[in-house]
């Protein structure tokens, strides 16, 4: 394509796959695409296990990671310890889960000790933990780095600087990019509030344009809600200069959830999404289930930032396992993260073909809207 940023970065054409599935990331980028991996959940040995394998999966082609590194990173101060966590998890909010649990035959009386081994999650947000990130992620010849929640804190801009790899930031308000610019990452991610996972309340359609017009040149790109050409193509003729996809890979032969949860994905519609705090104390969209229903009508105020994770996800990943056994009452409960662009997800597929299909349909919109100017 006649693109600036893909010859900046090497790649063929602006679609973007962050996934936490390395298989997916490996594919994209060797299809022509880049590959960003989601590493916020892994521990730094974990990371460079998956980024050795990237490395020699993709052909030579460029990659990515995107990591949680706080803007507080760079103060210096006292972390908190394992027991301070944990004690700082109400038991109103233990007992909550445990009792939604037990209404579909869940056992909640082993999920402690997951509790303990979920904690390397809030170690990679500390000081110590995000630079120990950051030393494996620059270890490898990556050709990206993104900073999923907030503004990326100097040191990581300074060290991106250095390996000359460019930052790419999260966004989901105008006030979120003019704050980005003025930081100097390289890359806006205008994730609208259609978007899997974290997300703000601005659709795509608004927040495209909006983070275009005060990116003083800084390439853009629309997330939230598209996993077609087509809705490429339309977010490209309102400024933006590629794609960031996350959810449209799920459902991928490659795709990591489980298949029962791939069943669900492609049997919903973009109503059976629902944004909730419930599951990681921010906002995140993710497949509506009695899960969610629960702590939506009668749960406890959601806790910040790690603390709701320590609550949720040992129960979910408790309830993925039984669910994939055949247990109906996880069943009902499981949940994924996913965007809205769910309901246009209806077909399995592998994640060559759905790169493919982006640049066919992306063509074929681009034909269709010169075709209006044809004399």
């Amino acid at each position: 394509m006649n693109s600036d940023l893909c010859r900046q970065l090497g790649i063929e054409f602006p679609l973007f796959a962050f996934s936490h599935c390395r298989d997916v990331v490996a594919a994209v980028s060797r299809a022509g695409g880049m590959g960003v991996f989601g590493a916020v959940m892994y521990t730094p040995e974990q990371l460079r296990t998956e980024l050795e394998w990237i490395d020699a999966h993709c052909d030579g082609k460029p990659y990515g990671v995107d990591l949680i590194v706080p803007t507080s990173i760079q103060k210096q101060g006292s972390e908190p310890s394992d027991e301070a966590l944990l004690g700082a998890v109400p038991a109103e909010h233990v007992d909550f889960a445990n009792q939604v649990l037990s209404q579909y035959g869940v056992a909640a009386d082993d999920l402690d000790g997951a509790r303990k081994d979920l904690l390397h999650f809030s170690h990679n947000m500390n000081s110590a933990g995000a630079q120990e990130m950051l030393d494996v992620a620059f270890s490898f010849p990556i050709k990206l780095i993104a900073n999923a929640l907030g503004t990326p804190p100097q040191i990581m801009i300074d060290r991106a600087r250095e390996a000359g790899v460019p930052v790419a930031a999260l966004v989901g308000a105008r006030k979120h990019a003019e704050l980005q610019v003025a930081a100097g990452v390289d890359i806006l991610v205008a994730a609208g509030g259609e978007a899997g996972g974290h997300c703000g309340e601005i659709s795509t359609m608004v927040l495209v344009p909006e983070v275009v017009s005060v990116a003083k040149g800084t390439p853009v790109l629309a997330a939230g809600g598209i996993v077609t050409g087509a809705q490429m193509a339309a977010a490209m003729a309102m400024g933006a200069a590629g794609a960031w996809c996350g959810s449209v890979w799920l459902t991928t032969a490659e795709g990591e959830p489980p298949q029962q949860i791939k069943d669900k994905m492609l049997a919903a519609t973009s109503s059976d999404t629902v944004r909730s705090r419930s599951r990681t104390g921010k906002g995140s969209r993710q497949l509506k289930s009695a899960w969610t229903d629960a702590w939506e009508a009668k749960g406890p105020t959601p806790l910040p930032m790690p603390l709701q994770s320590l609550v949720s996800e040992p129960a979910l990943r408790k309830v993925e396992k039984l669910a994939q056994s055949g247990h109906d009452g996880a069943a009902e409960l499981s949940t994924y993260w996913v965007g809205q662009g769910v309901g246009l997800m209806n077909q399995a597929t592998s994640t060559a073909a759905v790169v493919q299909d982006f640049k066919e349909d992306y063509l074929t919109a681009v034909e269709r809207l010169m075709a209006t100017l044809a004399e």
